[in-house]
This record gives structure tokens, C-alpha cells and sequence, in this order.
């Protein structure tokens, strides 16, 4: 029976830590999974350990975050001294889990990372690392792989999970039909993030960028897609505050994407998501200022949404930091729900990026190479 220990980070971590168990289960159903994660880990069988404290983790960490982190960090090495699993699978979050494989590696653990570090972001420093203590790379870009493989690092090319979790079209008023949604006026999606402090940070200039929107098209339906890790009580404090009327939808982000004709999406993986759905978006994001100076020193890209790299072109437009207003934001949301030709050019470049992620069964050939290197 396999023993394996699956650690992610954050809410996009667990997400495609539950697909992957989901996966080994199915195809060694009496498979024990210990690991660190949410809700959808717990749903995929995943015994999560205790004592472990989810922290929201972006820009410099305060102290409160610091002691948290070592904490955790801390917990999981002493599980990892004094437990034997057959693999150990660290999921994306770099920052702790190369410390950890460090620990797994001595400890004598075969060691595999799912969602690699993006050192084609962030530069190779991390190369040397990841080559002392990690016996295999399983990415999810297809430029990925030739890079790891290329500094002698045993590496494969699974394609994107969220081709998994992604329908390959949807039914845009079945959709709205579901969410109670009118079929006939313009509808505005925001995703402002699944951290706490993206969604403080930046849902309340989305929503006044909304309130610009429905100056234009006073019918507008605006949607906020709720993160599993943020709570209820918190955006339904800064939607009353903003006094924009919006619709929170708890659990269904893929159906909010879907239902929209424009997204306001915070940078990270659900700008993604979107293109693989389709909808016409704007790419937000916001961080501390010494955050940012430290950040635009060491990227190695032009853009910081996926899409954009993935294509290798500005494809949809970025607001960062100071250049995020609402006055900017509904401009280029306004300009995209009236020029359908910019809309459609959009959705052109969306198919071309999800093409290039491979087929679906991404967790499932991840899945068969975890397995096969517990075997080893």
C-alpha cells in the first residue's frame, strides 16, 4: 500500500492537490495520503495532518505570518524525521517546500515536485536547489520541461490540471439560467483573489470600476466569485462598504467565468482558468511598495498573467500597483464589452494558449508518475 505525503500551499495548491489524489486513488484505491492542504484535499480522501495553520502568505511576511510559517515549517520536519513515506509530493509554494524536500532528502526520501517553481519568472537560482533535492519535476507548461531537463533534472510534461476541472465549452445561458442571472444584459465577473489580503487590497477599487460599468449599462449584472479561502463575512463587509449591488457566488468560480461577458481577475491562476473558459478579462494586481520594487528587480518576464506568458504577447491587459484605478480599469472593461472585434480577437488568442497546455488527463499521468516513483 503506497504511503505518500502530498504538500501544497494555497488555494490553487489544494485544488490541484485534490485532483492528484483523486487520481492516485483511482488507480490504486488502497493508496494512504497524508498531506497539507483545504477543504478539497479532505474531499479527495486526504488525511490532512494536524496542527498545521494555512498562512496567507504575499509580500514580506509580518511576524505573525513568520511565526506561523515556522511553525508549520517545523511540524512537517519532524513528521518527515520521524515517519517513512514512499514519495514525498511537494506542490508549487517554493519557499517552504524546497526547505522541506532538503529535510525529505536527508531523511532518505524520494522526493517529487508538481507545479515547479517559475524560475523562467524568477531567474535559475533555484536551479542548483532543485537539482540536489528533488528526484523528479512533473510541470504543467510545455516550455518547462526542455529547462529541467536541460540542468540535469529527471523531468515530464503532464499538461495543465485545470484542463480537468474546465468543461470544454459551457452553455452561457444555462449558466445564467443557474445562477439567476438575466439572460439579456451585460454581466461583469470579479475575481479578486484567494488571499485575504488581494481581496482587502483590490475588491474595493473592482467595485467601484463596477460602479463606472453601470453607469454605461445600467442593467448590468455584477458577479463575485468567492475563493474557497476567503469568507463570506469579509466580502459581504466590503460590498456593503464599495455600495456597488453585486452577487457573491460561493463555490463556482468556473460558472461565474462562464456567465460573464467581462472578468476584472486578480494575477495568478485564475486568469488561466479564464482563458480556458473563453471570457474577455483584465489582469489586476496589487502588492506592498517594497514588495513591488524588490519583485520588478528580479522577474525575468514582461507581464505577470499567465496568459500573457503562455502566448508570449500582451493578450490581455495588466493593471498593477499604482496604474489599478477604477478609472483605468472601467475604461478597458467598457472598451472591450463595446468593441466585440477586440472581444473576439481575445477569445482567438485564448484557444492558441489552451492548445499549447496539452490534453486533459493531466492529474492522471501525474498521478501514474508519483506512483511509479513510490514503486522506486
Amino acid at each position: 500500500m503506497p504511503h505518500i505525503l502530498i504538500v501544497t500551499g494555497e488555494a490553487s495548491g489544494d485544488l490541484h492537490g485534490a485532483h492528484l489524489a483523486n487520481a492516485i486513488h483511482a488507480l490504486q484505491p488502497e493508496s494512504h495520503i497524508l498531506g497539507v492542504g483545504g477543504h478539497k484535499m479532505i474531499e479527495a480522501g486526504v488525511t490532512l495532518i494536524p496542527g498545521i495553520i494555512p498562512v496567507d502568505g504575499i509580500g514580506i511576511p509580518g511576524l505573525a505570518q513568520l511565526r506561523m510559517g515556522l511553525r508549520n515549517f517545523i511540524h512537517l520536519q519532524r513528521l518527515l524525521r520521524r515517519e517513512r513515506f514512499d514519495v514525498v509530493v511537494l506542490i508549487d509554494s517554493p519557499s517552504m517546500n524546497l526547505r522541506l524536500a532538503r529535510t525529505a532528502v536527508k531523511m532518505g526520501q524520494r522526493v517529487v515536485y508538481y507545479i515547479a517553481p517559475q524560475i523562467w519568472a524568477w531567474g535559475a537560482r533555484r536551479m542548483n536547489v532543485i537539482r540536489r533535492v528533488v528526484h523528479r519535476m512533473i510541470v504543467v507548461f510545455p516550455f518547462e520541461e526542455a529547462l529541467f531537463r536541460q540542468a540535469g533534472i529527471s523531468c515530464n510534461f503532464v499538461g495543465h490540471p485545470l484542463l480537468d476541472s474546465v468543461a470544454p465549452s459551457y452553455h452561457q445561458p444555462s449558466v445564467r439560467a443557474h445562477l439567476g442571472v438575466s439572460q439579456h444584459s451585460p454581466v461583469l465577473g470579479l475575481l479578486p483573489g484567494s488571499r485575504e489580503y488581494e481581496v482587502r487590497t483590490m475588491l474595493p477599487t473592482l467595485l467601484k470600476a463596477a460602479q463606472r460599468v453601470f453607469d454605461t449599462y445600467p442593467l448590468a449584472r455584477c458577479l463575485i466569485a468567492r475563493a474557497p479561502s476567503i469568507s463570506h463575512q469579509l466580502l459581504q463587509e466590503l460590498v456593503e462598504q464599495g455600495g456597488t449591488p453585486v452577487q457573491i457566488v460561493d463555490g463556482q468560480a468556473n460558472e461565474v467565468m462562464a456567465a460573464s461577458d467581462l472578468l476584472f481577475v486578480a494575477s495568478g491562476t485564475a486568469t488561466l482558468q479564464a482563458a480556458m473558459i473563453g471570457t474577455p478579462m483584465v489582469i489586476v494586481y496589487r502588492v506592498p511598495w517594497v514588495t513591488y520594487q524588490v519583485a520588478k528587480r528580479l522577474m525575468q518576464v514582461q507581464w505577470i498573467g499567465l496568459v500573457n506568458i503562455i502566448a508570449g504577447q500582451l493578450i490581455v491587459p495588466e493593471l498593477i500597483q499604482q496604474h489599478l484605478t477604477p478609472e483605468r480599469l472601467s475604461t478597458e472593461g467598457l472598451r472591450l464589452l463595446a468593441d466585440s472585434h477586440a472581444a473576439e480577437d481575445m477569445r482567438q488568442s485564448f484557444r492558441k494558449v489552451k492548445e499549447s497546455l496539452g490534453k486533459p488527463g493531466a492529474s492522471l499521468r501525474a498521478a501514474q508518475i508519483v506512483l511509479a516513483e513510490a514503486q522506486r
